[in-house]
């Protein structure tokens, strides 16, 4: 296999529930075992190493099978998801800790939702509260907070992670996301129904040819399936982060990666990390209330020139947003050219658009500035 990076010195690894529970509804301990064995040696050669997992809700149903009223509880519901989460939780934890424990590795766990990043000030504590911990040699093990998280069980489907992935190793300036499941990588076609489809290996940019090979989850245990971790790749890569999908039943995998051999698909970024408040924004860039179109001299201004996004330059806006949420910016054809911090709510957006900033505080009868979006504030791809 041939090599294409140095080796890491933070990485973010993903434990699909498909990997984890061998898509049954208990979890799979030799498999899990193999993959903490694999952290515990990666952990030992310097590199720090956060972990990203589902398996909750699965680890959840093997402990709502022993409950005497487990019949109480209508089955397809958010709350029996979220029921399922509550019981599964505890589970999940203490499988992780004993067997790192035969490691002498300590893990730590926290709960958060992706809406946790999108706070400035929650997100600074989060990453903050993630580098002490690795300071002190201990693994994080972060979960979507499925209890609360309810956008994420309201389907038929229970969250993976895979955009939650990508937010944390954009919060903890990572220098390699691996999403590890029970696939080997993007196929270019479904490998599932074409088993001999072609693995791509290397993605530098996602085109319609790479969108085109997603597809849905072929299990209706996980979420998302190729598609969400597309999701996952644009923010890891505009976030100047590679990512790799991978399967991890392959021996030695995470070895494998980190010694930047080739394994899976790779994503690679042509751009450097950005700076923290960059970061920030784009970690929300998933999430984002709402969009403003702006016309082609606007739209030049922002890309070349670097300049604030003016009124006077905006189209059309879609909604709804608050002042301080984080929207994307696009040209008049739907073409995404940034996203930034809104300096006004989308219904102030909508009766000052095409209007010159100066007329800003007789129209509103308040001002925020001349901006909707300051450069400051704004993030392109």
């Amino acid at each position: 296999m041939a090599k294409n990076n140095k080796q890491p010195k933070r990485i973010v690894v993903k434990l699909g529930t498909n990997l984890l529970t061998s898509g049954k509804d208990s979890l799979d301990l030799e498999t899990i075992g193999d993959i903490f064995t694999q952290v515990a040696a990666v952990k030992a050669s310097g590199i720090e190493v956060l972990i990203v997992t589902s398996g909750a809700v699965a680890a959840g149903r093997d402990s709502l099978s022993r409950t005497s009223g487990k019949d109480k509880l209508q089955r397809g519901t958010v709350a029996y998801r979220q029921a399922l989460a509550a019981l599964g939780q505890p589970q999940l934890m203490m499988t992780f800790e004993q067997l790192f424990a035969e490691h002498n590795v300590e893990v730590a766990q926290a709960l958060i939702s992706r809406g946790d990043l999108q706070s400035r000030s929650r997100y600074l504590n989060v990453r903050n509260t993630l580098d002490a911990l690795l300071s002190i040699g201990a693994v994080p093990i972060l979960n979507e907070n499925d209890v609360v998280a309810v956008e994420e069980l309201a389907g038929e489907v229970y969250g993976d992670n895979d955009r939650l992935s990508a937010m944390v190793a954009n919060t903890v300036d990572a220098d390699l996301l691996i999403l590890l499941g029970d696939m080997d990588g993007l196929h270019v076609t479904d490998p599932h129904i074409d088993p001999n489809s072609e693995l791509i290996s290397t993605v530098d940019k996602i085109d319609d040819t790479i969108e085109k090979a997603a597809r849905g989850p072929h299990d209706r245990r996980s979420r998302g399936g190729m598609a969400s971790k597309l999701d996952a790749a644009r923010l890891a890569m505009d976030s100047g982060i590679p990512m790799v999908i991978a399967s991890g039943r392959i021996a030695g995998v995470i070895e494998t990666i980190c010694n930047g051999e080739q394994i899976g698909t790779r994503f690679v970024s042509s751009v450097s990390h950005r700076e923290s408040r960059k970061r920030w924004i784009l970690t929300g860039r998933t999430e984002h209330r709402g969009s403003v179109a702006v016309d082609a001299g606007a739209a030049n201004a922002i890309k070349s020139r670097g300049n604030s996004l003016l009124p006077i330059g905006i189209v059309s806006v879609s909604g709804p947003f608050e002042r301080g949420d984080i929207i994307e910016v696009t040209e008049i054809d739907g073409t995404t050219i940034g996203w930034g911090l809104a300096s006004y709510p989308s219904s102030d957006v909508d009766l000052i658009k095409g209007e010159n900033s100066k007329a800003l505080p007789d129209l509103l009868g308040h001002y925020y500035g001349a901006e909707v979006i300051h450069r400051n504030n704004m993030a392109l791809p």
